[in-house]
Order: C-alpha cells, then sequence, then structure tokens
C-alpha cells in the first residue's frame, strides 16, 4: 500500500498537523475498506490553488475543504494500476474548520481524507438516502482510524 503524501506549500503562516499520523490514518482508511492494496495520493494545498480546483472543476471559484478525483471510472481508468486517485484538501479551510468546530486541525483532516476516499470510493451525498450511507460510513470509518 502506498499513500504519497503532497504539499503544503513552504509558506510562513502554513498551518501544522502530524505528517506521520495523516499518512497512517490513510493506509488505516484503506485497509479498514479493504483497499490495502491500493496507492492513494494525498495533496494538501492553499486557499488559491483550491479555488482554481474548485473552480475548474466544480464552478465554483472558491476554496472548499476537499475535492476528490477518482481514477476508478472514466476514459483512463484503465491505466490506472492500483491508484484509487487523488484527495486534495484545503489546509487551510481545513484549519478554519478545525476551530470553529472545536477539533484539533489532525482531527479535521482526517475526517476531510476520510470523506475525500469515499467520494473516490463512489459514495456521494446528493440525494440524502446516499447522504445517510456516507454519513454512517463516514462514522464507522472514523471509529476505526481514531483513537477513543
Amino acid at each position: 500500500m502506498t499513500v504519497r503524501l503532497v504539499g503544503p506549500p513552504r509558506r510562513r503562516d502554513a498551518p501544522r498537523f502530524d505528517r506521520a499520523l495523516l499518512r497512517a490514518r490513510a493506509r488505516d482508511v484503506l485497509r479498514a475498506l479493504g483497499q490495502g492494496d491500493s496507492e492513494l495520493s494525498v495533496s494538501l494545498v492553499d486557499d488559491d490553488a483550491m479555488a482554481r480546483l474548485n473552480g475548474e472543476w466544480r464552478g465554483r471559484e472558491r476554496p472548499t475543504d476537499v475535492l476528490s478525483f477518482s481514477l476508478l471510472e472514466g476514459a483512463h481508468a484503465r491505466h490506472r494500476g492500483g491508484l484509487l486517485g487523488d484527495v486534495v484538501i484545503g489546509l487551510w479551510v481545513a484549519a478554519r474548520q478545525a476551530r470553529a468546530g472545536g477539533r484539533s486541525l489532525d482531527e479535521e483532516l482526517c475526517r476531510l481524507l476520510i470523506h475525500g476516499v469515499l467520494h473516490l470510493l463512489g459514495h456521494d451525498h446528493e440525494v440524502a438516502a446516499e447522504a445517510r450511507r456516507m454519513r454512517a460510513e463516514e462514522r464507522r470509518l472514523r471509529r476505526e482510524v481514531e483513537p477513543a
């Protein structure tokens, strides 16, 4: 199992987080989902990069917390090897959400990682029933990968 962790940009105001913990949690999430042989790319970006990606791919030119780019479907799926896709996390957005929610940044990053990986695997939350299933799976995975 390979987890490639890229970023964040080297800036003085970059929020601090535990890289090793995030990588370990990514591996734990993949194992818990039966994807232990898969590869995952996780990128941590600033607000400008996230706004550009969100604008290009979702038509919303503002930073968001997490975007997922699955390689399980689409024209290039047969060339993906073991790579599930890319999860892009807006690190500065995550830091703001963590503060607002009374969570640590490491907890928030885990929450966003799980959400992003579930999107890679086809989960969605556009329809109420799907949203309930996705939230239940998120809770299950958080219990498995975060300490009590």
